[in-house]
């Protein structure tokens, strides 16, 4: 049941990581959102789980306020991860693309996800990519240089305004996450590529300023905004995008439109395994597909929610457990609508999913049926 009705039911509230404050979000009645999907060339882990299912939950209580959700989740199905990882094991990158897509859409189906608005890969948007770097090319923020395209960030003022780094650390993670500060062809280490040359067995395609590949960053803004128009109300991904991606999707959008291009920009936490943040590189991955070998879905969607999205937190091996036990409660209190009210008023307090398992909790424990408000953080019981 909605309460969008109640004339009373105030705003909702979110941490805003452009404005470092936690605000009013007051979306119109359809609501665009756009998060940044994975690159397929490995399985999904608790890392991708934390994130998605916050958007997830999210949405929920958007469609529970009476908003339409368009949540588009992208696939970067070429960049230099995936190029990398199918030479390594020798196959042709869209059938690794292929392969890995299949095993993301099965575990996060089993997870109880949402259905993305859309799911549009890179790859389907090349000739709307060109344009957009040409539309970059004619406001002046970009040029050629060896046969790239650069963005130019000495050209947009406002380049910062997302992340709020110094330029000394702007380097540094422009280093560690693929930004290359260290090539020649840029007139300054921060500026980004738009277009590339390939190398010699990478996929290439024809455009004006000679044969090559997008950058990455370029993908996320022509997607976003060939599926959701020049402003959207709420981009995220993991907190470790807002620099360098998110940064530069910022600059080169509104670069080339002159429009704003993100209203409210919220970001999910990372997930450390033995206090080491999860990532492929490092090999410390707890996946999904082994989890739900050993534990039910909702089960897995409660231990992840028991913690907020905007602190990091630790995998440990107590989580599951309690977590069961939490969904076994849950469902011996049967059907209803207790707890439901206070529910409501975690989400809308900054997403507070701990409070609202609380809450759960609490209404359980007094003999009520939770079966409304369980739905609403997307466990059916």
């Amino acid at each position: 049941m909605s309460d969008a009705t109640d004339a009373a039911v105030a705003p909702m509230r979110l941490y805003d990581t452009a404005r470092r404050s936690v605000v009013a979000f007051e979306p119109g009645p359809v609501v665009k959102m756009y998060t940044c999907g994975i690159t397929p060339y490995d399985s999904a882990h608790l890392g991708h789980a934390a994130t998605y299912l916050i958007y997830d939950v999210l949405q929920r209580r958007l469609r529970d306020r009476g908003h339409e959700t368009r949540c588009v989740r992208n696939v970067t199905d070429v960049d230099d991860d995936i190029l990398r990882k199918a030479r390594e094991l020798g196959v042709f990158y869209l059938d690794l693309a292929a392969e890995e897509m299949h095993r993301f859409a099965t575990d996060m189906d089993a997870l109880g996800l949402l259905p993305s608005y859309s799911e549009p890969r890179a790859t389907s948007a090349i000739p709307d990519i060109l344009g957009f770097i040409g539309m970059v090319l004619d406001t002046g923020h970009a040029y050629q240089a060896g046969g790239a395209v650069y963005f130019s960030v000495s050209s947009f003022e406002r380049f910062g305004q997302v992340s709020h780094l110094d330029r000394a650390t702007m380097l540094e993670l422009a280093a560690e996450r693929g930004g290359n500060p260290g090539d020649p062809n840029k007139k300054d280490p921060l500026d980004f590529v738009l277009w590339q040359p390939s190398a010699p067995d990478e996929p290439v395609w024809q455009s004006m300023w000679g044969p090559g590949r997008p950058g990455w960053h370029i993908e996320c803004s022509t997607l976003a905004q060939r599926e959701l128009g020049e402003t959207i109300d709420l981009h995220g991904g993991g907190s470790d995008l807002i620099f360098p991606h998110h940064e530069c999707e910022t600059a080169q959008s509104e670069a080339a439109t002159g429009a704003t291009f993100v209203r409210h920009w919220l970001h999910a936490p990372m997930v450390r395994l033995d206090g080491i943040k999860m990532s492929k590189s490092l090999g410390n991955l707890v996946f999904v597909h082994d989890l739900l070998k050993e534990w039910e879905a909702p089960a897995i969607r409660l231990a992840v929610l028991a913690n907020h999205y905007r602190h990091d937190w630790d995998w440990t091996d107590r989580l599951m457990p309690e977590a069961a036990a939490r969904l076994a409660r849950w469902r011996a209190a049967g059907p209803g609508n207790a707890g439901l009210p206070e529910t409501r008023a975690a989400l809308d307090d900054d997403l507070d999913t701990p409070a609202a398992l609380a809450a759960i909790d609490a209404a359980a424990g007094a003999g009520g049926g939770v079966s409304e408000a369980a739905a609403l953080i997307g466990v059916l019981i």
